[in-house]
């Protein structure tokens, strides 16, 4: 299993069949593969040698998906780097892959000089935005015009394909690594799941970046489908964009289904009749949502999918038949789904024995889409992965059917708006602030993104501070999604005898009454 495997395919099966949408920019999959291989070929040029790791920071485009293809159609390792992350946190995954080369776009590229100078591996600098190329940096356009188009590395199976990071439990990111076996398989699941189909049309307005919408796009891939891209999430372009290039699938977050068909711009006369199939994650969909949004784009089904970075991504799997009303009688709208192809899913107690159906424990996975482990972090890695089980620290439970449900959180993880947001992160951000004495955060209920970052700080004696200071601090330290939204003032911390925080004591006022507690 090679990731460039579906376009060696489609080059060969309909080479003038639209590969790639992009604004004004059209390219067949014969005109796309033949710029890949050129960019391969420039890679090499500056200098990327087999196992290299390539960094990307940019908004979505074209040359975001041939950035994904040519790094390992070049032999290359892909770095893609977290847009909505601080700079603090950019560099630290750039130097903890040792990324060597850089494409950056025109949002980005005011970072670089700071990257330069504390970005302790890196080489190169490419822009690959619109607009003058900054002094300094190489051209992309310039360097595929000159550069000849090179073999497939045909790098695959077990091969590091990329370094994916995501939050950590000790306030720092950890480095996800993924095969082409991990992304291959759990592109062919999703293929098999139906979330692609021939002659489609998939729209990338998730952030590319994000595993997310690559794992998403992989099985379109396979299917040697068209790509539409958005630059970034935006309600009306995206309604605009479906009904122009004739979407079929795309995948949102439950948050940008609201904002979608909320939107004034959808109560105008569309033709949306080509979207087939919306895939969504990080949390249920409430049901008024999903009545909304089921009037607003009748015939689209609904599929959740759930899962993780580590699972390249994806877990499991509720079909859009359980959506629909008949569906939804049967009570698993508020199900992660059953495993899905190629996967195995259990819930397991502390000491990984399997628990009765209805009884809450840990969800735990195998398959071929479990990641080879984290970069550089063994201690981290053997934690997560034990024989051949990833350990998601999620908690749930397994009903007769085997759809689960998810209950709580074993790890100290919040996700808002469909961000993985760790706590540990946040309290170290806060903690560096002069008045805080101690700290825990938490995520509270939020209407809008499911959960928001709520802080409890105890301040010390000698200093007064207020909110708004303190997430006015965090700011320039981490990324925006994680910055508190609102901060409670103690005297002190509930404490365990053992000195440990009691944050279910700190949770319980704010989702008292609710089925469970989390979003």
């Amino acid at each position: 299993m090679y990731m460039t495997q579906g376009l060696h395919r489609a080059m060969q099966q309909h080479p003038d069949r639209v590969a790639v949408r992009y604004g004004p920019r059209q390219r067949s999959f014969r005109e796309f593969g033949d710029r890949v291989a050129r960019l391969a070929g420039a890679l090499q040029g500056l200098g990327m040698r087999t196992g290299d790791r390539v960094a990307m920071l940019a908004l979505n485009s074209d040359r975001y998906l041939e950035y994904q293809m040519a790094v390992p159609w070049g032999g290359g390792v892909l770095n893609p780097c977290n847009i909505r992350w601080s700079p603090a946190e950019i560099l630290y995954s750039l130097n903890d892959s040792g990324s060597t080369l850089l494409l950056v776009d025109q949002t980005f590229g005011p970072l670089v000089e700071q990257f330069r100078r504390e970005a302790t591996s890196l080489r190169e600098v490419v822009y690959c935005g619109e607009g003058d190329v900054p002094a300094g940096m190489h051209s992309y356009e310039a360097l595929l015009e000159a550069a000849a188009p090179v073999p497939d590395a045909l790098r695959r199976d077990e091969d590091l394909a990329g370094i994916f990071y995501t939050g950590g439990t000790t306030g720092f990111p950890k480095g996800v690594m993924l095969s082409h076996a991990n992304l291959c398989s759990s592109g062919m699941a999703l293929r098999s799941e139906g979330l692609a189909e021939p002659d489609g049309i998939y729209l990338h307005c998730a952030p590319m970046f994000h595993l997310a919408d690559m794992g998403l796009s992989m099985p379109h891939w396979i299917e040697g489908n068209t790509h539409a891209i958005v630059a970034a999430f935006n309600p009306e372009v995206v309604l605009d964009t479906l009904e122009r290039d004739r979407v079929t699938h795309l995948l949102l977050v439950p948050t940008m289904i609201q904002m979608l068909v909320d939107h004034p711009a959808m109560k105008k006369p569309r033709d949306l009749g080509a979207l087939r199939t919306i895939a969504y994650g990080a949390s249920p969909i409430s049901e008024a949502v999903l009545e909304r949004a089921m009037a607003a784009l009748p015939g689209v089904g609904f599929v959740q999918a759930y899962g993780m970075t580590e699972l390249s991504p994806l877990a499991t799997l509720n079909p859009a038949w359980y959506h629909t009303a008949e569906g939804r009688r049967l009570g698993k709208l508020r199900s992660a789904g059953r495993a899905s192809h190629c996967t195995e899913v259990r819930i397991v107690d502390p000491q990984d024995r399997e628990v009765p159906r209805g009884t809450v424990g840990e969800v735990v996975v195998r398959g071929p889409n479990v990641m080879q482990g984290y970069w550089n972090q063994p201690a981290l890695t053997a934690a997560a992965l034990r024989d051949g089980w990833m350990h998601t620290g999620d908690g749930a439970w397994m009903d007769e059917d085997g759809f689960i449900f998810i209950a709580d959180r074993l790890k100290d993880m919040i996700i808002t708006g469909g961000e993985n947001v760790y706590s540990a992160e946040v309290e170290n951000a806060l903690a560096q602030h002069p008045a805080v004495a101690a700290c825990a955060v938490i995520g509270i209920p939020s209407d809008e993104w499911g959960e928001s970052v709520h802080a409890v700080v105890v301040r010390h004696p000698q200093h007064e501070v207020a909110a708004d200071a303190l997430m006015a601090h965090c700011r320039p330290l981490i990324a925006g999604y994680k910055c508190p939204r609102s901060v409670d003032f103690v005297e002190a911390l509930p404490l365990s005898g053992a000195g440990k925080v009691l944050k279910t004591k700190l949770r319980e006022p704010f989702w008292r009454g609710r089925e469970r507690s989390v979003a």
